[in-house]
């Protein structure tokens, strides 16, 4: 409880921006990568690739465009139990084409990896924090997790997201159901009530590794264009709140590919 405490108390000691700060840019975004050890090295290859097609898509640039400000400030970085300092690809403005390639070019470069653990909690905080310290002003502030497991280490969830939806910082949801874990609570529902948050804040599920390039591309279109999808989940049936610390419970049961921990990458 005391580290608890000592990591929110962290976070909130950096002071809010200033409100009167006119946007510079029309959105700031951050790409949050899960990489940890549900997810293979087939995964994380298809996840890279559908970022890097994204990106550098004519469709993206043009949303982009389509802005009132006409650019962004985006920043990538991926995590597992903890964030990976050297996944980390600095903030950057797009406003062209060249501006998004140079930027996927980075991505690019970087070496393809995946770890163990998997703590959405950690993902939230350094994303909140990132988008809390950067150059830029954003009229609007998300930040983008993909994810295909629960929570299972640091801070508990529920805190995390508190901390980023105070800062006003909405948290969008890409959910890989590849490999559903076996869980009496299905992930799309544990992201739905546990992990995304604020106004027009939304998910889109993943089922098959080949929709995966065509879900970044839509999410990210929605994020830059600052729209939402044009399905509403219906209602589910009366049933009782998802246990937000059930990845904390049972990590080794919830992680569906568990004997991924015992290979060496």
């Amino acid at each position: 409880m005391f580290r608890v405490l000592v990591l929110i108390l962290a976070l909130v000691a950096n002071p809010l921006r200033p409100a009167a700060a006119p946007p510079d840019v029309d959105l700031e975004l951050v790409l949050a990568v899960d990489t940890s050890g549900s997810i293979d090295m087939g995964e994380a290859r298809v996840q890279r690739l559908g970022y890097l097609e994204a990106l550098r898509h004519p469709d993206f640039i043009n949303a982009v465009k389509s802005g009132y400000l006409g650019r962004i400030a985006i920043g990538y970085f991926e995590w597992d139990g903890k964030v990976s300092e050297s996944s980390v690809v600095a903030w950057q403005v797009i406003e062209v084409a060249q501006d998004a390639e140079a930027f996927a070019a980075k991505l690019e470069a970087r070496p393809i990896g995946t770890r163990h653990g998997t703590s959405i909690s950690s993902a939230i905080l350094f994303g909140t924090k990132w988008i809390e310290t950067n150059a830029h002003f954003g009229a609007r502030r998300i930040l983008d997790l993909s994810g295909d497991g629960y929570n299972n280490t640091g801070l508990p969830i529920a805190a995390a997201r508190d901390e980023a939806l105070a800062r006003g910082i909405v948290i969008n949801g890409l959910v890989l159901l590849i490999r559903p874990a076996n869980s009496t609570v299905p992930l799309d529902r544990y992201y739905a009530e546990c992990v995304i948050g604020g106004p027009g804040s939304f998910m889109i599920p993943v089922r098959k590794a080949e929709d995966f390039a065509s879900a970044i591309r839509h999410k990210l279109l929605l994020e830059v264009s600052g729209l939402t999808p044009g399905w509403v989940p219906q209602p589910a049936a009366v049933t009782p709140p998802v246990d937000c610390l059930i990845g904390e419970k049972y990590p080794g049961f919830l992680e569906p590919a568990f004997r991924n921990l015992f290979i060496q990458h």
